[in-house]
């Protein structure tokens, strides 16, 4: 039985399908629901010169809280016990991946939820897979879920 259940969302339609997925299985469970939005500062940081870095950085926070606000609203309508968390990725060398994963290490959830994109091929190669990096390093079951 799952008594905290750690969802990823990003706000994209697959991971609004994650959440509604971690939603139903925590109602199921009486479990817990943390949701929990990653500001990658690092792909703010290494792909930018000659912009304002901190306007874009709280553009990204404003976006998650956002996200964050509507993932609450939404569960609360369903009658689960949420709560939310804002994660940032620390340095360059850290993955979005790797900040979920640490979330439910150290939180400590029993389950992660997160949604698949499904991309294969060439988009697979240069756009990586936070679901597989997840995967690859979770201490705890996942359930993906595909858009």
């Amino acid at each position: 039985m799952y008594q905290r259940i750690l969802v990823a969302v990003d706000g994209s339609d697959t991971s609004e399908r994650a959440l509604r997925e971690a939603m139903l299985l925590a109602n199921n469970q009486g479990a817990l629901l943390r949701v929990a939005y990653v500001v990658d500062e690092a792909s703010i940081f290494s792909d930018t010169e000659f912009v304002d870095r901190s306007a874009i950085e709280r553009a990204a926070i404003h976006a998650g809280h956002r996200v964050l606000e509507q993932a609450r609203k939404t569960a609360e309508a369903e009658g689960v016990a949420i709560e939310t968390k804002m994660l940032e990725t620390d340095s360059v060398g850290e993955k979005v991946a790797h900040a979920i994963v640490e979330e439910a290490r150290q939180w400590p959830a029993d389950l992660i939820v997160v949604g698949t994109h499904g991309r294969k091929g060439l988009r697979h190669l240069f756009m990586g897979s936070i679901a597989e990096g997840v995967m690859r390093d979770s201490p705890v079951p996942i359930l993906l879920v595909r858009k």
